[in-house]
């Protein structure tokens, strides 16, 4: 799915007072995977060039998100080119030994990796269905594979809405935050600040949505 499409849905949930959970349900999930595309590796030409295509905000749409999108947009069209933001992703969250930001749930709640919240995370995904892919490298609770699984979570209609609702809570609304807030103040991050903002609003209204229908 591309950006614009995705843009398009928040466009139609946030003017559609009779939207129904399930077109909500997709305008999330696609955010998730697109936040997943943008933090699993340096973003493609195909991507970057999608970002510059983001619609505009109709004058009456202010509220956060619609903001954030649209900031996102301009990052994307302020972006330098691609051997660049391989460097700009590479010295955040790969480094030399390691990156300035670990994106990793476990080092963002105990200060180590693979520690406890990792072995929990694993637990819960096995009840769930989801089952570790051999060409997976990076641990299950890094921040793009929590996103895109997340996004699979909210797709999947056979898991019940409480059920989603406490994956957010246990494993992504208590971390991502400050994730996203550290990413959107790095020193090495250009482009990425703008991702970080985005995805610090996203969670927000996350965590509102989530409880909202609680």
């Amino acid at each position: 799915m591309t950006v614009q499409a995705v843009t398009q849905e928040w466009v139609n949930m946030n003017n559609n007072a009779d939207a129904t959970p399930a077109s909500e349900g997709q305008a999330r999930a696609s955010t998730y995977s697109l936040i997943a595309a943008l933090l699993a590796r340096p973003p493609s030409d195909a991507l970057m060039q999608s970002l510059t295509r983001i619609p505009q905000r109709s004058n009456h749409d202010d509220g956060t998100m619609a903001l954030a999108w649209e900031a996102l947009r301009d990052a994307g069209e302020a972006a330098p080119i691609a051997e660049i933001l391989k460097h700009e992703y590479h010295d955040l969250f790969i480094g030399i030994g390691r990156g300035e930001l670990l994106p990793f749930g476990s080092w963002y709640q105990t200060g180590f990796l693979m520690d406890r919240p990792l072995s929990l995370l694993r637990d819960d995904l096995k009840r769930l269905g989801f089952e570790r892919q051999d060409e997976v490298k990076e641990p299950e609770d890094h921040i793009a594979a929590l996103c895109e699984t997340m996004a699979m979570i909210i797709a999947d209609q056979r898991i019940a809405f409480a059920q989603q609702r406490a994956f957010f809570r246990d494993h992504i609304g208590c971390w991502a935050g400050q994730f996203f807030s550290d990413l959107a103040q790095a020193d090495h991050a250009t482009f990425y600040r703008a991702v970080g903002s985005f995805g610090g609003h996203f969670i927000q209204f996350e965590n509102r949505y989530l409880e909202m229908l609680a």
